[in-house]
């Protein structure tokens, strides 16, 4: 049985995403409907290195998420030299430099943290590491070990935990684009199992090919126009773009002891995988994901009637978000009265951080008292039983106020190729005096 102490407090966080440099900016802009997936000139195409043959095609989609900085790190900061930041996967740059911003947003210094800080973290493909092989003189001069350090996936954690100096658990995963997700999962299990006392996890995804479009194939899970339209009539596919993001975990009933700022609560939370009964490898499964959510609903104690929203992996394919949804209804047995969102909408498909930032809008809606709209939705489509559903599509901002008698709580999905689900239960943080460590923002 739990109590009100359970759980895992979300204790500080960070995150950059299309169209946002920083938390604060990706708010306002969910806040706001805006749309961050942006159309591309020919000149910006060209000066992208997009040859004009390819880009003047009638099925190149002209258009990308603005992200912004992907190429930039402070190697000095990290003591790493020019050279050795020039040949590291810009994922492990980018999730570096969040770790140390989330970690500062929780106001613990690790030098003087009286436990111990583990790291959770995962990434998509690395396509970098073939940009560094194609230069045979910075082959040559760092040789095979150093460029293997600088790129493997193994070392995303590892890395994290050696520069800031962190001697906790450090796992590096993958599992599509359900790894965060799947990282936020195995972090809180093990913060549960008192293997370490906090906890950074998330993940991050970089575009190989950022600031250009794509050819766009029919029956393909690509968007034919740049936008995602999440549960929509007009659905056909989605986009994908570069972004990262991280929380600082804790249990719960330290982190209102030790009197740290509570962003949000993980109640309970499951993963799984669909097993071979399906249609195809990378085919979604009913069974797996109602099973995902059940489990975790089971994990944190509620039933569903105790959710209010959920935050769907939604990616605005015409097959994938009416299996979502279907699967979805099963789990709440036609329960409650539930609004649903994608943030696809807002910034597409970021792969391995395709969880962290829905984890992440909905501790931020959480926290200032708003549902932010779903964006690109007009119409139902066709094949999703609404009416038959406890689902409503949150297609408008709505205030999501506390009150006395109701505790707001949201699920999370994160769903990858090859059937590998995650869902996540989230709470508001609870009632207490003025927080001593940790910035609010």
């Amino acid at each position: 049985m739990t109590t009100a102490r359970d759980g895992v407090a979300i204790v500080g966080m960070a995150g950059r995403f299309p169209g946002a440099g920083d938390l604060a900016e990706y708010w306002s802009n969910l806040r706001d409907g805006v749309e961050s997936i942006l159309p591309l000139t020919d000149e910006e195409l060209a000066a992208a290195g997009v040859p004009h043959e390819i880009f003047e095609q009638p099925n190149y989609v002209k258009a990308a998420p603005a992200f912004a900085g992907s190429d930039l790190f402070d190697a000095e900061f990290f003591g790493y030299t020019a050279r050795e930041a020039e040949v590291m996967d810009p994922q492990h740059r980018l999730f570096l430099e969040t770790a140390w911003e989330a970690l500062e947003h929780s106001g613990h210094d690790a030098a003087r943290y009286d436990g111990s800080i583990g790291v959770f973290g995962g990434a998509g493909a690395n396509r970098y590491v073939q940009h560094v092989y194609s230069h045979q003189h910075i082959v040559d001069t760092l040789g095979q070990t150093q460029i293997l350090v600088a790129n493997e996936l193994g070392f995303l954690a590892s890395r994290v935990s050696y520069k800031l100096d962190l001697k906790g658990p450090a796992v590096s995963l993958r599992a599509a684009c359900s790894t965060a997700l799947v990282a936020v999962h195995t972090a809180c299990r093990s913060l549960l199992a008192g293997e370490c006392d906090l906890a950074l996890a998330g993940g991050v995804h970089v575009d190989p090919n950022p600031g250009t479009g794509y050819l766009h194939q029919d029956g393909s899970f690509v968007s034919p126009d740049g936008h995602v339209r999440p549960f929509d009539a007009d659905a056909r596919g989605t986009v994908f773009g570069t972004g990262v993001g991280l929380v600082v975990l804790k249990r719960l009933e330290d982190a209102l002891a030790d009197g740290d700022t509570v962003h949000a609560v993980i109640r309970g939370s499951a993963i799984n995988n669909d097993g071979g009964v399906k249609v195809g490898f990378t085919a979604p499964s009913i069974t797996g994901q109602t099973a995902v959510i059940s489990a975790a609903l089971t994990s944190a104690g509620l039933t569903p009637e105790d959710i209010d929203y959920v935050e769907a992996h939604g990616t605005g394919t015409s097959l994938g978000d009416p299996i979502e949804v279907q699967a979805l209804s099963r789990a709440f047995g036609g329960a409650g009265s539930c609004a649903l969102g994608s943030v696809k909408g807002n910034i597409g498909h970021l792969d391995a951080a395709a969880g962290i930032a829905g984890l992440l809008k909905t501790t931020l809606a959480l926290k200032h008292e708003l549902l932010p709209p779903s964006l690109n939705y007009t119409r139902g489509n066709p094949d999703i039983d609404f009416a038959n559903s406890p689902f409503r599509v949150q297609a408008e901002p709505s205030p999501w106020p506390r009150t006395e008698n109701h505790v707001r709580r949201a699920g999370i999905s994160a769903f990858g190729f090859g059937g590998s689900n995650a869902h996540l239960i989230l709470e508001e943080a609870p009632h207490t005096p003025p927080c001593r460590r940790g910035r609010v923002g």
